[in-house]
């Protein structure tokens, strides 16, 4: 990991097309602006977590019976 000391208004590029702003800091939280192109997808954490989660749980699969479907 690397590890950085930015102050307001500093960024960091990552790559030739991310940039990550620090925009403010108040007591314990920093507030950042990020800009990337649209094609790629920036979450928090906890919401990628619950992304990864919920993709697994579409991946699994259910076999039905042949036969559920000809009664039908």
């Amino acid at each position: 990991m690397l590890v950085l000391t930015r102050r307001r208004g500093e960024g960091v590029a990552i790559g030739p097309d991310i940039r990550v702003t620090v925009l403010g800091m108040k007591g314990g939280q920093v507030r950042l602006g990020i800009e990337a192109p649209k094609t790629i997808e920036v979450h928090r954490d906890e919401v990628h977590a619950r992304i990864l989660k919920e993709n697994r749980l579409a991946a699994q699969t259910h076999v039905i019976p042949l036969d559920a479907f000809r009664n039908l």
